[in-house]
């Protein structure tokens, strides 16, 4: 979690320059600084592939250390229907992991529990319905500029799926570039209210718009023989929330920005004068479709 800043306390510095002066004064502010919390990056899911939590320290914004994982920790998982997941740190770096079964079902609540260091720590999510991803197809294009990349030629691809009917279904975009789930950057993400970008669009049951199907391709463009794929998850519509809210304050920068802060999470300390955490507990169903690019079934493009 260290590498995303939101989940850290920060400071913040404001700098004055004046440049009519041929002196320079050293000025050393002091940064306000928080105690340590605890970090919680859950997510399980209805796929048969090990379900990980992992569990670290927070540390200062301009700490150079690396991450500090939380060790010895008891993590249990329970489910509205009486199952219980105990999660277990197999090796020693705070990532406690369950893969004897498959977890996940839709319709049911689960509930995530965490003693440590003498606290504990709660949070609860549902898995929602996923509808089906129908296709992937791609076209071939040229850009009208070279981007940083250097790849001005090669392919877009979208995917296609249909929401469901009743407004509030709500879904994370996740694309899959040569077999691997991608999310690179918190500003790359990809969250859907019905078939678009939030509540209100008049688009229930329709098929997603096209800025959310071409989410998947992300920095670059395509070449032949490369693969592309997505995973569409379902998620409540409070983490919804929580990631729209990451994604907001990643790319929340320049002179005139809001400060940045913690972003809320769902993880709650069961002493209410206790240390507060951060992070997220989340729980999905998860629809999935993966192709190669291959020339000739590239539908028509600008080339």
């Amino acid at each position: 979690m260290k590498s995303i800043n939101i989940f850290k306390p920060f400071a913040f510095l404001c700098i004055v320059t004046l440049g009519l002066s041929s002196c320079e004064d050293v000025i050393d502010l002091e940064t306000a600084t928080s105690p340590p919390l605890l970090v919680v990056d859950g997510w399980i899911n209805d796929q048969p592939e090990p379900q990980t939590i992992k569990l670290s320290i927070s540390a200062p914004y301009f700490s150079n250390n690396g991450v500090q994982p939380v060790l010895n920790a008891e993590v249990i998982v329970t489910d509205d229907v009486g199952n219980i997941y105990h999660f277990e740190d197999q090796e020693n770096n705070g990532h406690y992991v369950w893969n004897d079964s498959i977890i996940g079902k839709v319709g049911r609540k689960y509930y995530l529990e965490i003693k440590n260091d003498g606290e504990i720590f709660k949070a609860e999510n549902e898995i929602k319905r996923v509808p089906t991803v129908d296709s992937l197809v791609y076209t071939k294009e040229k850009l009208p500029f070279k981007p940083d990349n250097g790849r001005q030629e090669g392919y877009i691809a979208q995917f296609y799926a249909r929401d469901f009917q009743g407004t509030g279904d709500t879904y994370w975009i996740k694309p899959i570039i040569n077999g691997k789930v991608t999310v690179a950057k918190p500003t790359n993400i990809t969250v859907a209210w019905d078939a678009s970008y939030n509540a209100g669009g008049e688009v229930d049951g329709l098929i997603f718009i096209l800025p959310l199907r071409q989410a998947i391709t992300t920095d670059s463009l395509f070449l032949e023989g490369e693969s592309t794929g997505v995973e569409l998850h379902s998620i409540t519509n409070e983490t919804f929330e929580f990631l729209k809210q990451v994604r907001e304050q990643s790319a929340n920068g320049g002179l005139l920005a809001i400060p940045m802060t913690n972003v809320r999470s769902n993880i709650i300390n069961q002493n209410a004068s206790g240390s507060k955490a951060l992070g997220y507990f989340g729980a999905s169903a998860v629809s999935r479709m993966e192709t190669t690019i291959v020339a000739e079934n590239a539908r028509p493009g600008d080339l």
